[in-house]
């Protein structure tokens, strides 16, 4: 494997005052992840009705299993997502492309909400149910890739780990906004009413909100700095070849940072709601409002660590930060499902602040490792494939783990592992600060 040059800053970088171009932009990306992370998150607090609507009836723990599995599917879909649409954006230009990934996501979470159920057509409900997920998981994989990328193109000298994780912040509000919506819908609605169509209200409102990112990012531009690499890059150029030939250690290394962190987010915000209520034994409101406090938190301390990533350095961060979760994640998953309302926003908390932590140097990471001319491509494999193998499965390992353990703390134990196993990476493979220059 052939290791990434350093490639020096240069003066095209944004500098100076923030202009309406970069603002509009670090809303437009913001919306897109919120958008995104509202199919994924809103598809884990919906876990427990959706087993029971898509599937046969069966043991609780089974149709958990099979949801959750449903779940990991549209992970699948991501690495190719990622490969098609990273190629796209590095050929013809991360807005164009983000243009499609925000309207197309929108679609398939809204077609969720309008699936007829196991009971009307029979298998045929899961089948359709999966084939939404496939389409959410392709759309996404462009998407989680494109939006920071073309918000760190933007932004101004200094400010990038702040910017990169504005943007990533924003992909905790889902879980505060569609847990809250759940929890409103499910107070004021009968049982029996929420059961039969109100869950479907939060799907639907997936359309509006591509609607107005969609209108957002056809007000920006491309940055200078992206115009100036496709101005001077050769005819044959092939963001693919170029991406594997060139950047195969940093894809490595993209691979397991962001791997940690995508373990780490889709526990707290996709598996936690569930988690506690089948091992904590705390209602569904509970269960809701614990998680959704602990998600805004995460958006208030992600961008507080990217500033001081912008401050100290991105590999700082991430050894700080796995060392955090490493030590943390045992006694949080514990006080999680201690069966105690306020103990388990504690350690949602504990946890939340180790995430971010370590939030604080890998998102910006993944992003300035790569030159501009390859970056949405190379960080989209690595991202994604991270993001399909360790954060698709969490809350089906997390079920998992549990049922064959017997031990309610078994996920935190493999968080504790993943942690070890990244730290001792950082320092194998080299890992190389990234602060200051484009990749």
């Amino acid at each position: 494997m052939a290791a990434t040059q350093p490639v020096a800053t240069t003066s095209r970088e944004p500098t100076g005052k923030t202009t309406s171009m970069q603002k509009k932009v670090l809303v437009g990306g913001s919306i897109g992840q919120f958008v995104e992370f509202y199919d994924f998150t809103l598809y884990g607090l919906s876990a427990v009705i959706l087993s029971e609507y898509f599937f046969p009836d069966g043991d609780r723990v089974t149709g958990l299993l099979v949801i959750f599995a449903t779940f990991g599917v549209a992970f699948v879909m991501r690495p190719l997502g990622g490969l098609f649409f990273g190629a796209l954006g590095d050929k013809v230009g991360r807005r164009k492309t983000l243009t499609v990934t925000i309207f197309l996501v929108g679609i398939c979470t809204a077609l969720i909400g309008i699936l007829p159920g196991f009971d009307q057509i029979g298998w045929f409900a899961p089948i359709l149910l999966i084939l939404a997920r496939l389409g959410q998981g392709f759309s996404a994989g462009g998407e989680s890739v494109g939006g920071p990328s073309f918000v760190y193109e933007h932004a101004p000298v200094g400010k990038r780990g702040l910017w990169i994780n504005i943007t990533l912040a924003a992909t905790a509000l889902p879980s505060v906004f569609a847990g809250g919506l759940i929890l409103l819908l499910s107070t004021v609605m009968s049982d029996a009413s929420f059961d039969s169509w109100g869950w479907r209200i939060p799907f639907l409102l997936a359309l509006p909100l591509s609607a107005v990112g969609l209108w957002i990012r056809s007000r920006t531009d491309e940055s200078d700095l992206f115009k100036k690499t496709a101005a001077e890059r050769p005819k044959e150029f092939s963001p693919i070849r170029d991406s594997f030939r060139e950047n195969s250690v940093g894809m490595l290394q993209v691979f397991f940072v962001l791997g940690l962190t995508a373990l780490g987010f889709y526990m707290l915000s996709a598996y936690f709601v569930t988690y506690i209520q089948t091992t904590g034994d705390l209602t569904r409101e509970q269960s809701l409002l614990t998680n959704a406090i602990a998600m805004a938190s995460y958006t208030i301390f992600l961008p507080i660590a990217g500033a001081i990533g912008d401050r100290v350095g991105r590999k700082p961060m991430l050894i700080a930060g796995s060392i955090l979760l490493a030590i943390t994640s045992i006694p949080a998953f514990g006080l999680v499902t201690s069966g105690n309302m306020g103990l388990a926003f504690l350690g949602q908390t504990i946890f939340v602040i180790s995430l971010c932590c370590y939030g604080g140097g890998c998102y910006t990471f993944f992003c300035e490792r790569f030159s501009t001319k390859t970056r949405f491509t190379s960080a989209a494999i690595s991202y994604n494939i991270s993001y399909a193998i360790l954060g698709g499965t969490a809350p089906f390992v997390g079920t998992w783990l549990v049922d064959i353990t017997g031990v309610n703390t078994a996920p935190g134990f493999y968080m504790t592992i993943c942690a070890v196993i990244v730290l001792v990476l950082i320092f194998v493979t080299r890992l190389p600060e990234t602060r200051g220059r484009l990749g």
